[in-house]
This record gives structure tokens, C-alpha cells and sequence, in this order.
């Protein structure tokens, strides 16, 4: 919908929105959502941007009342595994862990540092921390709640965790570990090159990867209380699956897209596999991610997503919650490793989705149930996307994304007027991997 759209149908769409607008003027409103999850066992939380305080905020509350009042137990973020790994030993008091989250966001070195490296993060990795102290992840038998990584663009961090941990446990797998290692020596740490290489010269190193994942998987142990061991395979699967990414991202088109949505939607898995029966997992991922992408023009371009991957497996039940901002503050970068800048975020394009929710909250915070919303709301309008590399005076030319947002999420969650991220002192980031995609 756009402001050429007939007045009649943006009326009724605002009518639709009046009725459905529930205002969120503290965090115990969010006991509605927690009510319509139900029983499901994944839940997403998404977010318009990368760099909004208040989306992490509210995905924070959520989740502590989804892990303490329905034994959530597994944090999954759009994170790299080695990283994020770092941070989840420390909410787990594992052995040889940081001394504060602080210290555990250390390893955020890589642009965008912001995304974790950031006050927010470090508060709630507190807060796990100390429920875990108290609750031991929610009574007998229970594991702790853990903060995982889900996302793979630590392929050389990966493969020398891999190889810490073969040589640790003194594997007949360590040889080909350090032959596949090895074989990506001459790209010198940088993923441009190799995908070049891999992409376009038929250079890759995909044999020697396939022939480690392949004898890993064939010893692959159970998991009874070895979470090293669930560290290792992840970063197998993220070693192959950033390798694959890499040698197709340069040929164009969605593979690569595809291979980095699937391979998150794996990992996830793989950690509620870890768990067992208990497993109940909880998201944050842009929205790009998390809401069904058969709900978007990602479907005609042959992209899928972690949303509807999801919600396609019989095997869970997923309830997925949107969040978006009519204006405010973000923190990014106007183009790939640029500094990190505060940025405005200016009002909602009139007819947007933003617009829409603005105009019906009266410039409140607020939130719609969309499982309870009418044909009206299955209509095609479009909705603001915000990256990590931003410039808010072209926004208009490409951050609206077409959706029929009560297909695209069960929820969605609207804070009208936004402050910024405050990033963590972290070491300066450095631009490694201008393939990034958000």
C-alpha cells in the first residue's frame, strides 16, 4: 500500500488496525503475547534494525518471561557461534568462563560490533547468568538456559576451534582438520577472496570439508552432558555450511541467501537436539528472517527463510513476533565497514505499514494479535527494513518490503519513537566480509 492506493482501503485497513491495537505502555502488556504462544516450542522475535535499544529491550523482557514463567531454555541470535559461544559460558558459570558479560562480549571484534557488543546484551546476559545461579535452568535435570550464535560467517574461527577441540581430545580426525585448514591458507583469512576463487576459478576447498564433516558425523557422539561436544559439530556445520556460502555468493541469485537461512535453521536443531525433550527455543533475527518469507516478494525471487522453514517443519510449533518503529534513532553504517554512525530514522512512508500502526495507536507504543485479524490485514503493504548499512534520505527507494503482514507474523509488536544501541567499548571492528547480507 502506498499514498496512490484507493482511500477506502486504507481506511478499512486502518479501521481493521484501531480494533486490534493494544496499547504497551509497560512490559506486563506483554503477558498477552506470552499467552497466545501457547504451547509452542520455538518462538521468534524479530526487529527492524540492527542497531535499535528498544527492540532488544522488549525482546529481552519477552524473553525472561518466556523462560521463567514456560522453561524457555535456548537463546538463538543472528550471531557467529565462536563469539556468541564465548558469552554463553559465561551465562552458564562453565568452567574457564569470563568474569562478566563485558568481558565475554570480547571476541566482537568483526563490523558490525554493535549487534552484540552492546549495553543491552551485557544486561541480559546478566540477568541469565544470575536466573541460572538461582534456578539451575529451571529445576532438576534441567540444563541452563543458554545464549547461542546460530548465524556462520566464522569460518576460520570455527575451523581452529575445531581443531583446538580434536587436538584436546587427541581425535583421528585432527590430520584431515589441519589438511582442510590448510587448503584455505592462501586466501589469507578473507572470505572475498576465497569466494572468488571457489566461485568463479573452480578453486574451492568444498572436497577437503565434506570428507571432515563426513568422518566427524561417523563418530559423532551422543550428547549426555557434553556440550564441547555439541561446540564442535556446530562448528563443523558452520565450517561447511560458510564454505558453500562463500563459493556461491559471488555467482548471484539466492543460493547463497538460502544456505545461510537453512544453515541457521540447523544449527537450531542441532542445540534442541542437545537439549532433549525440553527443548524450547527462543529467536532474535531481523525480521527478514524470522517472518515467512511466503509472505514477502521473497518467495518470487526463490529465497526462503528461518520463518517459514520453521513453520513448514510438522515437528514444532512457532509462533513468530514482528517489531517495528514509526521513527527514532539507529545505530549504522552508510556502507560496509564505514563508522558506525547515530542515524535518524525518519517517520513512516504514508501508507506503510509504520504509518498504518502509527496513526492507529495515536503515536503510542502498542501491539496486534494479527492470528486475530481479518482478510484486510492478509493484503500486501509495505514494511520497513532496516540493515546494518543504512542511508535514511534513500529509504523510500529500497527498505519497504512488500508483505501481508498476518501471514508473515502471528504478532507484532510497534514502538513508535526509538533511541539507538549503546555500544560497548569493544576493540575497533575490523571489515572483513563486505558479502554480508542482513
Amino acid at each position: 500500500m502506498n499514498s496512490n492506493d484507493n482511500l477506502s482501503e486504507q481506511n478499512a485497513y486502518l479501521k481493521e488496525l484501531n480494533a486490534l491495537f493494544i496499547p504497551l505502555d509497560g512490559m506486563e502488556n506483554l503477558d498477552r503475547i506470552v499467552k497466545a504462544i501457547g504451547d509452542a516450542d520455538i518462538v521468534l522475535l524479530g526487529e527492524a534494525s540492527h542497531g535499535t535499544s528498544d527492540f532488544y529491550r522488549v525482546r529481552a523482557e519477552l524473553s525472561k518471561k518466556l523462560i521463567a514463567s514456560k522453561g524457555f531454555n535456548i537463546i538463538g541470535v543472528e550471531g557467529d557461534w565462536p563469539s556468541v559461544y564465548r558469552l554463553n559460558r559465561y551465562v552458564k558459570g562453565m568452567k574457564g568462563a569470563d568474569s562478566s558479560a563485558t568481558d565475554a562480549l570480547g571476541d566482537f571484534t568483526r563490523w558490525p560490533t554493535w549487534m552484540w557488543a552492546n549495553t543491552d546484551i551485557r544486561d541480559f546476559a546478566e540477568w541469565l547468568k544470575d536466573y541460572n545461579e538461582v534456578n539451575q535452568g529451571g529445576g532438576s535435570g534441567c540444563p541452563k538456559v543458554g545464549f547461542y550464535g546460530i548465524d556462520m560467517y566464522s569460518l576460520w574461527e570455527s575451523m581452529e576451534a575445531i581443531i583446538g577441540y580434536l587436538e584436546e581430545t587427541k581425535s583421528p580426525q585432527l590430520e584431515q582438520a589441519r589438511r582442510t585448514y590448510a587448503c584455505f591458507d592462501p586466501y589469507s583469512r578473507d572470505h572475498q577472496t576465497y569466494g572468488i576463487a571457489a566461485g568463479l576459478l573452480s578453486e574451492s576447498c568444498e572436497k577437503e570439508v565434506v570428507e571432515l564433516l563426513k568422518q566427524i558425523q561417523s563418530r559423532r557422539m551422543a550428547y549426555p552432558g557434553s556440550e564441547e561436544e555439541l561446540n564442535a559439530e556446530v562448528n563443523m556445520l558452520v565450517t561447511s555450511s560458510s564454505e558453500a556460502y562463500y563459493r556461491t555468493m559471488v555467482q548471484g541469485g539466492p543460493q547463497s541467501w538460502n544456505i545461510r537461512d537453512r544453515h541457521m535453521v540447523e544449527s537450531l536443531k542441532r542445540i534442541m537436539s542437545y537439549y532433549g525433550a525440553s527443548a524450547k527455543a527462543i529467536v532474535w533475527e531481523h525480521n527478514t528472517h524470522i517472518g515467512d518469507a511466503r509472505a514477502t516478494d521473497m518467495m518470487a525471487d526463490g529465497m526462503v527463510n528461518v520463518g517459514q522453514l520453521l513453520r513448514e517443519d510438522p515437528e514444532h510449533r512457532v509462533f513468530a513476533v514482528g517489531f517495528g518503529t514509526y521513527q527514532g534513532e539507529v545505530l549504522a553504517g552508510r556502507a560496509w565497514g564505514a563508522p558506525v554512525e547515530k542515524m535518524t530514522v525518519p517517520p513512516g512512508q504514508p501508507g506503510s505499514w509504520e504509518y498504518c500502526m502509527h496513526q492507529a495507536g495515536g503515536g503510542r507504543n502498542g501491539m496486534v494479535m494479527l492470528t486475530d485479524a481479518s482478510s484486510m490485514l492478509h493484503t500486501v503493504i509495505g514494511h520497513r527494513a532496516i540493515g546494518v548499512v543504512y542511508e535514511p534520505a534513500h529509504e523510500r527507494f529500497g527498505n519497504y518490503v512488500p508483505s501481508s503482514m498476518a501471514d508473515r507474523y502471528d504478532a507484532f509488536v510497534h514502538l513508535d519513537r526509538t533511541i539507538s544501541l549503546q555500544p560497548l567499548p569493544i576493540l575497533q571492528p575490523v571489515a572483513t566480509d563486505a558479502l554480508f547480507s542482513e
